[in-house]
């Protein structure tokens, strides 16, 4: 992770966003303080696409302006951007950083991931980020100058004569002895927004019904399908969980009794979810757990806990004994795979197997 002076913060990706466009409107607002420079490192495409016609407002006014991300070239970017392209295994890749500089100004974002995520309202918004953020001039040229250092070989040439005509005229110029008083009123601001969005998002949360538990438009909230999300970036394991009564249940117990065992056997596979984790029934004997930042050896041990919980019922009368299959993988895929999943859980109810497990996907971008 990029080193600096200042002290690493844990940062979520909703506190990045906002970060990054403070950054970003104040190098769009206007200011007699020298030529601009700007550099941002996305990703992903899909975030930068978001993104991209604040970018091209930038890149209107800045001297010059540079666009990181893994995969192709940000395409058709305007005049003034220079896209860089990243490799999914290297250290930029997992750096979403945004610098603005002038001779006169300086704004720093650079944020490491952590490929760990924190209980929020999406799965994108409760990403786990360490970094650091400032409005101090000094520690931006720092960080133009580490990244030019870096991205130098895929820069063309007139992008890094500016980048140096830039970091030339800053380095004959003092910065600015107020710095770190006006920073200090950033810093309250923004502490004050994240407890207030804090508190927002706890109240939407549902007081009644199993923890963790999304109907359908709710997963495809959760997931970032109806918003900005991409692959290769959290991984997330996904346990397919299918839940089988014997022949006749309900004949032999009674309706009433069945939609209880129905409701008991829901609290006992979410009963194994942490904060984090989602779970969305997909039919009325299957149910698919999300399980963020969780490896294969840790999704296998919850669906033996699943397998448990669920057994355990038939000690407790009228329960019958229930036979239950699952079906685990790890996955950075987005949207995620949950046909792969439903088949794979088809097959071990078909094959008697307890638990299957789906192939492990290749890392890196895609």
């Amino acid at each position: 992770m990029p080193q600096s002076g200042r002290t690493q913060e844990r940062l979520t990706k909703r506190s990045l966003v906002a970060i990054s466009h403070a950054i970003e409107r104040a190098a769009l607002a206007t200011a007699e303080d020298g030529p601009l420079v700007v550099l941002a490192l996305f990703q992903r495409t899909p975030y930068f696409e978001r993104e991209r016609a604040i970018y091209e407002r930038i890149a209107a006014s800045a001297a010059v302006t540079v666009v990181a991300v893994v995969g192709p070239t940000p395409p058709e970017l305007t005049a003034g951007a220079y896209g860089v392209v990243l490799d999914g295994a290297e250290e930029l890749a997992r750096e979403w950083s945004v610098v603005a500089l002038t001779p006169r100004f300086g704004a720093t974002l650079v944020a490491y991931d952590r490929g760990e995520v924190a209980p929020a309202a999406t799965l994108e918004a409760g990403r786990l980020f360490d970094g650091h953020w400032g409005f101090r001039r000094d520690e931006a040229l720092h960080q133009v100058i580490r990244l030019r250092a870096r991205l130098a070989e895929r820069l063309p040439e007139p992008a890094r004569s500016r980048l140096d005509e830039v970091v030339a005229r800053v380095r004959d110029i003092p910065a600015a002895p107020g710095e770190s008083r006006a920073e200090a009123a950033i810093r309250m601001l923004a502490d004050r927004g994240e407890r207030v969005q804090r508190a927002v998002t706890q109240r939407a949360e549902p007081a009644d019904g199993p923890a963790g538990l999304l109907d359908e438009p709710g997963l495809r909230r959760w997931t970032g399908e109806a918003g900005v999300t991409a692959s290769g970036i959290l991984r997330v394991a996904l346990v397919g969980v299918r839940v089988d009564e014997p022949p006749g249940t309900p004949e032999r117990f009674g309706r009433r009794s069945a939609a209880r065992e129905a409701q008991a056997v829901l609290a006992a596979i979410t009963g194994v979810l942490r904060p984090v984790d989602r779970a969305v029934r997909l039919a009325d004997n299957e149910y698919l757990l999300m399980l963020p930042a969780l490896d294969e050896t840790g999704a296998l041990e919850v669906a033996g806990r699943v397998h448990e919980a669920v057994g355990g019922l038939a000690r407790s009368y009228p329960f019958v004994a229930f036979t239950v299959h699952a079906a685990v993988t790890v996955t950075d895929r987005r949207p995620l795979p949950l046909a792969d999943v439903r088949h794979a859980v088809e097959w071990a109810a078909r094959e008697g197997v307890p638990v299957a497990t789906l192939a492990p996907e290749p890392t890196g971008a895609r």
